[in-house]
């Protein structure tokens, strides 16, 4: 007797069919797993064998043979029990799996040993990539299955446990649910406020530009600057996620367990990892790869506060996602491939002591001090970043001035201006000026005769390397977007530059 399922499991944040075939034979009472299955996978059968007989179904007294193909993918957790389970009992014709569901369902869950469906990661990545599976319909457990609910054209069957499941086949009554279509309902993001924020124009309008254009910005201060007030209130500049932006950044929290009891992440992500976090916890990994931070922060915004402090490696490691804006992660028998589209911020002081270019308190450091500090900060990482900003805490915080700062909405009417004119420029909905390579900032950045004579004396001055020089026309066409105008300017380039300190020190 035998019977064939399918299932899945995720390799980073893409899926792959897993079949599950159960032969069932007389002979010794005994169990064999093959096709690669690691200790969970193994232990499946002690779970399933007290889950049937805790469902009030008799156990087949056969010997068992379950094949995961294909044979040379390593599978790893407990998101098979349930299509073992379930073929399991198929074969000795306990129930009978209508045919429709064997060719074109996809079963993932953990059984518990009572037999109540335990949910698993990476519901909502396997659901969004069934219909490319060729799957009509996915079997999860109810307590998963609202992950399940937010993909259109996929039907859903969400039972309990593994009783109520053979009930629905004897019955003949299984349960079908659709996409509920109410993805917005839960996009509740509530933003923070420039006007918040005393002074420190240079720095909003810095973060205005960055969000503009998806510039990465380094703000350099004081303690007390404003520097994280600023970083915070980023989010609230971005526009709003498409449907597909919130589905593929829920489908990252799926794999990664960090969804919870959130249905669909809708609102950016804002994520401040501390400066004692492993290059692991950073990038992804373990030896089943997982999102790490900067993966995360797709879509949103990676905010690195007290930057130099974090390890070299760590801020080393950031040169690659800056620019391809994903992260692989090789392990033996396979490459797994994160997203990384993130918004990056970093945030530091300008010395030891935090101090120096404080009109207020004097800085205690050496200038070998100094530039010994900022050179923990590589040349090639810089050349990354292109916004690099002072944040100064001379203003006084008066009362006087309260309700005359630079707010939000004095700031967002330009980003969106400056985004639509960004996607008609490029015919499209996710190039932005700051994912623009070399050739491709030649071809759409339109410089005026001056602005290009000043760029070049910069150049030669303040010896830019090539990637800097299209840093700066980048930031330029970007100030030029948010000023609704149609070619780079000397004042453009001039602002652009002012945003480069660190090549200037």
């Amino acid at each position: 007797m035998f019977t064939k399922l399918y299932s899945a499991t995720t390799v980073g944040i893409d899926s792959n069919i897993v079949t599950v075939e159960v032969d069932v034979s007389i002979g010794l009472i005994q169990w064999y797993i093959v096709g690669l299955p690691d200790a969970a996978v193994k232990e499946s059968k002690q779970r399933i064998a007290s889950a049937i007989k805790n469902s009030g179904i008799k156990y087949p007294d056969r010997k068992v043979t379950v094949n995961l193909s294909p044979a040379d993918m390593k599978k790893e957790g407990s998101i098979f029990d349930f299509a073992i389970a379930v073929a399991l009992l198929d074969a000795v014709e306990i129930i009978s799996i209508p045919q429709f569901l064997k060719e074109e369902a996809i079963f993932i869950g953990e059984i518990g040993l009572d037999g109540n469906l335990i949910g698993a990661r990476g519901v909502l990545a396997i659901a969004a990539d069934a219909i490319k599976l060729n799957k009509k319909y996915i079997v999860v457990p109810y307590s998963c299955a609202e992950e399940a609910f937010l993909i259109k054209d996929i039907k859903v069957i969400a039972p309990k446990s593994l009783h109520e499941f053979v009930s629905w086949i004897i019955n003949k009554n299984i349960e079908f649910y659709t996409s509920n279509n109410q993805l917005d309902e839960f996009d509740k993001f509530i933003k923070f406020n420039m006007k918040d924020v005393y002074g420190n124009n240079k720095g909003k309008r810095a973060l205005q530009i960055a969000a503009a254009g998806h510039h990465a910005t380094l703000l350099i201060g004081s303690p007390g600057s404003g520097k994280t007030l600023l970083a915070e209130r980023l989010s609230g500049l971005l526009p709003k996620m498409t449907i597909d932006e919130k589905i593929e950044v829920t489908k990252i929290y799926s794999v990664s367990g960090n969804l919870k009891n959130r249905k669909l992440i809708s609102e950016r992500p804002f994520y401040t990892p501390h400066h004692t976090i492993s290059m692991a916890g950073l990038v992804g990994g373990g030896s089943i790869p997982q999102p790490g931070a900067i993966s995360l922060s797709h879509k949103g915004v990676l905010f690195l506060d007290e930057f130099l402090e974090y390890r070299r490696n760590c801020i080393e490691v950031l040169r690659q996602p800056l620019e391809s804006r994903k992260i692989t992660i090789s392990r033996a028998n396979a490459e797994y491939t994160f997203p990384a589209d993130f918004l990056m911020i970093a945030a530091t002081n300008p010395c030891p002591c935090g101090y120096y270019g404080d009109t207020r308190r004097k800085c205690s450091c050496s200038q070998f001090e100094i530039k010994s500090y900022l050179q923990k900060l590589s040349g090639p990482l810089i050349d990354r970043i292109d916004l690099h900003v002072g944040v100064y805490s001379n203003e006084k915080p008066i009362v006087v001035n309260e309700g005359k700062e630079i707010s939000t909405e004095d700031l967002i009417g330009g980003i969106l201006a400056a985004r639509e004119t960004q996607k008609k420029r490029f015919n499209s909905l996710v190039f932005l000026n700051g994912h623009m390579s070399g050739s491709e900032t030649m071809k759409y950045c339109k410089i005026s005769t001056d602005a290009k004579k000043a760029l070049d004396i910069a150049y030669e001055k303040l010896s830019l390397s090539c990637r800097g020089y299209f840093k700066v026309i980048k930031i330029a066409q970007t100030i030029a977007d948010i000023e609704k105008e149609d070619l780079i300017n000397l004042s453009n380039i001039q602002e652009a530059l002012s945003f480069r300190i660190m090549d200037m020190l």
